[in-house]
């Protein structure tokens, strides 16, 4: 990868475990917990060596079938696309934990050994008791009030291509080194996106091949370098950083496993952005630019501006969908938009 003059700040000791959760996701960058999680035992097993945090792990084996993603070794660990955008190059299956622990253990040593990683596994459904011994305990007042979805991704030297995630994130790494590579979320375009279908895993990742990028096809990456950070990963660490944000991850080490807590303030009955960018795709998108410039002022009216400042002229009873948005105020607004979209 092209060197990044930029890392990713670090904040240690008390101060990484005291500072406010809600306060670190407002400054809107993100931070390294240095060491926030480096007495877990799951940290301790992997300081052992990998084989000792495989059979550390497997105790917790619910028995469900996990969903694993494997690459042909010709990939890099790189999981994205095929040449041609219109398939993935890599294979999705279902099995047993245990299993595939073992064969991530079997390949430890074996440098043309597939890429296999075990993505995004709710560890409350698929490896109960595991939270107890290997999650955060958390006491934050957001996390309270917005208690986070907990997944673990265990696998071998792998990388998941830059993508965003609609939720605020923290990662933290348990066993082996990461490497994050991350971009404010202005440099979409500067990071090339792929297809939004088919996606490596639910959202579109960046079509740029950071360890060899091809400035003359995606130039725009030069500009995206500049604005990049990198945060150095050890065992016992976290990372914080904003829903948005463009992150490249990369599991350094034979064998790796890491924790996620995603969580989103807004209210449940609230719809996912990720619908309406489709849906203005299919109305906007290609209406002549006169008509955009004149629904972008629209949006900035009644979306992007004061929320309270469309309807603050108007009667409280007349406000309609301009008022403030509540459980009730949104189904109405879900059932009238489903009644226009089955026209």
């Amino acid at each position: 990868m092209p060197a990044i003059a930029r890392r990713t700040r670090v904040i240690e000791g008390a101060e990484a475990a005291s500072l406010p959760v809600a306060a670190l996701i407002a400054d809107g960058r993100p931070a390294i917990l240095r060491g926030i999680a480096r007495d877990l035992p799951l940290v301790a097993a992997g300081q052992r060596g990998a084989p000792a945090a495989i059979d550390w792990l497997k105790q917790f084996d619910g028995g469900r079938p996990v969903t694993a993603y494997i690459g042909d070794p010709a990939i890099g660990g790189r999981f994205g696309y095929s040449a041609d955008c219109t398939t993935l190059n890599f294979a999705r299956e279902r099995g047993s934990l245990s299993a595939y622990l073992d064969r991530l253990l079997a390949g430890l040593d074996d440098p043309a050994a597939p890429a296999l990683y075990i993505g995004s596994t709710d560890i409350d459904q698929y490896m109960p008791g595991l939270r107890a011994e290997a999650a955060l305990p958390f006491g934050d007042a957001e996390l309270l009030d917005h208690p986070p979805l907990v997944s673990i991704w265990i696998g071998n030297r792998t990388i998941a291509s830059a993508h965003y995630d609609m939720s605020n994130n923290i990662a933290v790494t348990l066993v082996g080194r990461r490497r994050f590579t991350l971009f404010p979320p202005d440099q979409a375009a500067n990071l090339y996106p792929g297809p939004l279908d088919p996606t490596p895993a639910g959202q579109v990742v960046s079509m740029v091949d950071f360890d060899a990028p091809d400035l003359a096809r995606h130039p725009g990456f030069a500009d995206a370098l500049a604005m990049a950070e990198v945060a150095e990963m050890e065992p016992g660490d976290a990372l914080i950083y904003p829903a948005l944000w463009w992150h490249q991850v990369e599991a350094l080490d034979p064998f790796n496993a890491m924790i996620n807590y995603w969580w989103n303030t807004s209210p449940r009955f609230m719809d996912t952005p990720q619908n309406t960018l489709l849906h203005a795709l299919l109305s906007l998108r290609d209406r002549p630019e006169h008509e955009k410039a004149g629904w972008q002022a629209l949006f900035d009216y009644y979306v992007f501006g004061d929320a309270a400042r469309a309807g603050a002229h108007l009667p409280p009873e007349a406000r309609g969908a301009l008022g403030p948005l509540d459980a009730m105020a949104a189904r109405r607004l879900r059932a009238t938009l489903l009644q226009r979209l089955n026209r």
